[in-house]
């Protein structure tokens, strides 16, 4: 038989909640019934309802109390499609918590509830948890920016790394296509008058391979990547292709790599006579400076030993997260203080379950610490 604390049991009752409602971010109709449901969560944890913003159809949830010093930040939006949740149900089973969404990042939803249900006040907090965050943020982006800027400390309840290492800092991204343009032949009857768009994506894969060698210094070793990943060329076998196309996936660790690989990304030139290039896309996330955390990083292990919980560790990793956005327009962030577990995006998503009332307790105490100042 479980014997649960009060608080763990509170806590896994909300998890279960938010994870049997599932909100793939391509979904909107679920990510409406979503937002329903985690606003609801809230209510009963803060006392008041959010402030729904429904923006091309994503539903973003926020709440403010006062004059806001500090946002807790989380998206309710999953890369799990509809569905899922009969092929990996919730479940609690040794002390792990499974089913879509549970670790990326519902139980990070959960836990700032709970951390602020246990403040004395919530004048100066802000809570944003937008919908479209597995998709890069396209709608939500602003809303994060002007939400963060001018705080004192944002605090994002993405999972945490490994053994619950908090996240202190996240490479830049920036996502392309390139499209090729040729022209259609008879690949039997006159291939001569055709213009190989996919021989041209070959030209094209080789030169974007060479752009992060270009770019980095010895000092960046390993740090930046350009890498060629979808792509696609033709419509049938005895046909000239007339399209074709390649999604580069870029990660930097500054903001002048980014802004050089974008110039280099744009330079690109055709290679067969005949062909033309169309970039689409561009920077996504900027880098998330290990100078935005250190302070807070600082005080979370200091605040860490005082509570009497397991040291923390910082890590800095190369997925971004909207803490890059917060980052970005100046405000002190501190990335992963959700959930311990593991296998983010996998079949093995999974959250321990006792490690979550300590990670409430510590977002409670920094949120207090900046609250204090």
């Amino acid at each position: 038989m479980r014997t649960e604390s009060p608080e763990l049991a509170g806590i896994l009752a909300d998890l279960a909640e938010l994870v049997c409602c599932e909100s793939f971010s391509s979904d909107h109709e679920a990510l409406a019934r979503s937002a329903k449901t985690v606003a609801e969560v809230g209510r009963r944890s803060l006392g008041v309802a959010p402030e729904t913003l429904v923006i091309d159809g994503v539903p973003h949830l926020r709440w403010v109390f006062g004059e806001p010093k500090v946002l807790l930040l989380g998206h309710h939006d999953t890369v799990w499609p509809t569905g899922t949740i009969h092929r990996i149900p919730w479940s609690v089973t040794d002390g792990v918590a499974r089913g879509p969404g549970v670790f990326d990042m519902k139980a990070g939803l959960v836990l700032i509830f709970h951390a602020l249900a246990a403040l004395p006040s919530l004048e100066g907090v802000a809570v944003l948890i937008v919908g479209d965050e597995e998709l890069g943020s396209p709608t939500s982006q602003p809303l994060i920016e002007d939400t963060a800027r001018g705080l004192a400390a944002t605090f994002v309840t993405e999972a945490g790394g490994e053994n619950g290492a908090l996240k202190i800092a996240r490479k830049g991204i920036s996502r392309y296509e390139l499209l090729i343009h040729g022209r259609a032949a008879h690949a039997g009857l006159e291939p001569e008058k055709g213009v190989n768009a996919g021989v041209e994506l070959a030209h094209q894969i080789l030169a974007i391979t060479e752009i992060a060698s270009a770019v980095e210094s010895s000092s960046q070793a390993g740090l930046l990547s350009v890498t060629p990943t979808l792509a696609s060329a033709g419509t049938s076998t005895n046909t000239i292709p007339a399209l074709a196309r390649v999604a580069v996936d870029v990660r930097v660790p500054d903001l002048a790599s980014q802004l050089r690989v974008d110039e280099l990304m744009r330079a690109l030139t055709p290679r067969t006579p005949g062909a033309s290039l169309e970039l689409q896309g561009g920077p996504n996330r900027p880098p998330f400076d290990a100078n935005s955390s250190v302070d807070l990083f600082a005080k979370a292990v200091h605040l860490a030993a005082e509570l009497g919980l397991p040291p923390l560790t910082g890590v800095s990793v190369g997925g971004g997260s909207d803490g890059n956005f917060t980052a970005g327009v100046g405000c002190p962030t501190l990335d992963g203080l959700g959930a311990v577990g593991g296998g983010a995006h996998a079949d093995d998503e999974h959250v321990l379950v006792n490690r979550l009332p300590e990670r409430a307790r510590l977002l409670t105490a920094l949120i207090e610490s900046v609250l204090a100042r």
